[in-house]
């Protein structure tokens, strides 16, 4: 007989709130680079094609850029553009001197190989954090620019001062893009950090006796409400990265957006959680522009 986990009264972690934090002080540390003289960092970003969700986050990062006092520069492709193309543009990027940071919007057409496009990019411009270099620095210790939506994720972690040291964190998906750097961070010996992490995927078994495990569950495999109740121990802090578009005929747009969490059902389960949309999300965002800021100010490469 299945017992039904117990509820608890959760919190939720604010990610909208958090980033706005982080975007003043951004936005104080350009002021006082442009009081010294220097230029303001200043952030390109490559779309092509009209996907609705990168139209949606490329336009946020141009108002986000707006915010804080960065130069944008959006750059614009039809989703027919060669990869020879794109590959001369991010070349063409790589030698502005103007340009502290770019990046090409994922996902790209399917005739265009998208780790081509990320080795192309100078690690020292990759404000995406998807190098190899940075990748490889960031398993190694060293001063990187990390991964947006993971560095973001350990933010959150940091700025509500969730305890990280000696937890079981369970991660479920294991992209380049999120799972995988998540837990490179969090099992690094560090605060946030020091967590012993399961690392889960799509050919793990009994992955719901896994998941009941973690004091901190990050579900990044982009299949909407996919944890329920059952699969969550009670207090846990539950990240949920997921945001997938669900048809919804009740709304203006047509779709609503879902996490990879059942919000209703583990909510209550949960000690911290964050929502979709408002949690993850935004922190992606403030920690590309922390990452521009880092590589105008060439804390980790030097041009």
């Amino acid at each position: 007989m299945t017992i039904a986990p117990e509820a608890t009264s959760y919190r939720l972690i604010d990610g909208k709130q958090t980033a706005e934090a982080i975007k003043e002080e951004i936005a104080a540390e350009v002021q006082a680079l442009k009081a010294a003289g220097h230029k303001v960092p200043h952030l390109a970003a490559v779309l092509v094609g009209h996907d609705g969700g990168s139209e949606t986050y490329v336009r946020n990062k141009v108002l986000a850029c707006e915010r804080v006092g960065f130069e944008s520069t959006l750059i614009r492709y039809e989703d027919d553009i060669t990869e020879a193309e794109l590959l001369a543009k991010v070349e063409e990027l790589n030698q502005d001197a103007n340009i502290d940071g770019f990046i090409v919007q994922l996902p790209l057409p399917r005739h265009i190989s998208a780790e081509k496009v990320i080795e192309a990019i100078r690690p020292e411009k990759d404000v995406d954090g998807f190098h190899p270099m940075n990748i490889g620095r960031m398993v190694a210790g060293l001063p990187a620019l990390l991964p947006a939506t993971p560095s973001g994720i350990v933010e959150l972690l940091r700025r509500y001062e969730l305890p990280t040291d000696g937890k079981h964190c369970v991660i479920i998906g294991r992209s380049n893009i999120v799972g995988t750097p998540v837990s490179i961070l969090l099992a690094k010996n560090l605060d946030p950090g020091n967590c012993t992490v399961t690392l889960c995927h799509s050919h793990t078994q009994n992955l719901a006796e896994i998941t009941r495990t973690a004091d901190i569950l990050v579900a990044a495999l982009g299949r909407p409400e996919f944890v329920r109740a059952d699969m969550v121990k009670p207090g846990a802090v539950v990240i949920d990265v997921g945001t997938s578009r669900v048809e919804d005929a009740t709304k203006k747009s047509g779709y609503t957006l879902k996490g990879d969490v059942c919000f209703a059902e583990v909510a209550p389960l949960s000690s911290y959680i964050t929502p979709v949309p408002g949690g993850v999300g935004p922190m992606t965002i403030a920690m590309l522009l922390q990452n521009t800021l880092k590589a105008a100010k060439q804390e980790v490469y030097t041009r």
